[in-house]
């Protein structure tokens, strides 16, 4: 559902397009899409999740739905706010990789309604699309989102904590048989070339760390590529759909129990990316739930291989350093310890 069209986006060279930018209430420019061209200061990080509400706002109230208050649950790459009083929850992403566009945006979002959907209609805990809005991401002035069922959630409920890794198997063996059409390692293959191009010039990475990112990236592209590359470096290893960025993290607690959550990164791919940095007890627990669920257990070498591809993902974040400054710190325990280990060896 369109409610306006998208400027053109900024390119990864950080260079903006004025007919993206608007005017804080201190006077800087704040781009509306794209990459900002300077880290953004609280204060524009501030009017970023104001303009965001508030698009939520006119949007949800375009679809008729009752809106008396919002209220932001949560502000890093997506703004979360509920649509006080009806039980919905508006979901605007606003940390994007270089070079998405509007419609790359709209793509993952609608795929993430899909598969939500499938899962919930399947009986798995999962929140799901909101049943009184259309099932399709809206644009409201220049963001795109989608609006979920308002979940209640439980006292102890902490973003991001994780949960026993044996639900990764459970979300597996449910994810199986989904019927839709998903890319291949979508994380790695759609988003991760430009994160890397991007990086030219970050100052927490060093020449030899530059000179390594690309290294690796060209060893693990071949192979990681697509499905046909990938089976015939590991034939062993079966591909299906995949939650794609560590479902055993994306929960959330409620009253009745976890339910799974964030899917835009849905994609096909190994079980091993699902739980790519996580250790040797988060495959130990997911070995031991898989078996009596029919799975496979984890290949190790694969894992190996995974670690890496996603230990590179990591590095390439770094990119996204000027939309959301708070990662330069979250991302460095991750980028001493990338720089310790050894680049994976196919």
């Amino acid at each position: 559902m369109i409610r306006t069209g998208f400027p053109h986006p900024a390119t990864c060279s950080g260079v903006e397009n004025p007919a993206v930018r608007i005017c804080c209430a201190d006077g800087r420019m704040l781009p509306r899409w794209g990459m900002p061209d300077a880290t953004l200061t609280p204060e524009e990080l501030a009017a970023r999740t104001r303009l965001a509400t508030e698009a939520a706002f006119t949007a949800a109230t375009d679809l008729g739905l009752k809106v008396e208050d919002t209220r932001v649950l949560h502000d890093v790459f997506s703004v979360v706010v509920h649509l006080d009083p009806s039980p919905v929850v508006a979901r605007i992403p606003v940390v994007l990789p270089p070079g998405t566009t509007p419609e790359d945006v709209t793509l993952r979002q609608q795929r993430e309604i899909d598969i939500a959907d499938w899962l919930a209609r399947e009986n798995v805990p999962v929140v799901r699309p909101s049943p009184l809005v259309p099932p399709e991401p809206v644009r409201e002035d220049d963001f795109s989102m989608t609006f979920w069922e308002l979940a209640d959630v439980s006292p102890d409920h902490s973003p991001y904590a994780g949960a026993d890794y044996a639900v990764c198997a459970a979300l597996h063996a449910a994810l199986g048989a989904y019927p839709g059409v998903l890319p291949f390692l979508g994380p790695f293959n759609d988003s991760l070339p430009a994160m890397i191009e991007a990086l030219e010039g970050c100052h927490l990475l060093s020449d030899d760390d530059l000179d390594r990112v690309h290294a690796e990236y060209r060893a693990l592209r071949p192979v990681l590529s697509g499905v046909r590359a990938f089976q015939d470096r590991f034939p062993e290893a079966d591909v299906q759909p995949i939650q794609g960025d560590a479902p055993s993290h994306n929960v959330i607690r409620t009253t009745s129990g976890l339910k799974f959550s964030d899917f835009e990164d849905a994609c096909l791919g190994p079980i091993e990316w699902d739980l790519a940095g996580h250790g040797p007890e988060a495959v130990a627990a997911y070995d031991a739930a898989a078996g009596p669920l029919g799975l496979r257990t984890v290949d190790p070498d694969l894992q190996r291989i995974m670690d890496g591809a996603r230990s590179l993902q990591m590095v390439g974040a770094l990119s996204l350093v000027p939309q959301l400054p708070m990662l330069a710190e979250g991302l460095a325990p991750m980028l001493e310890e990338w720089r310790r280990e050894p680049s994976p060896v196919l």
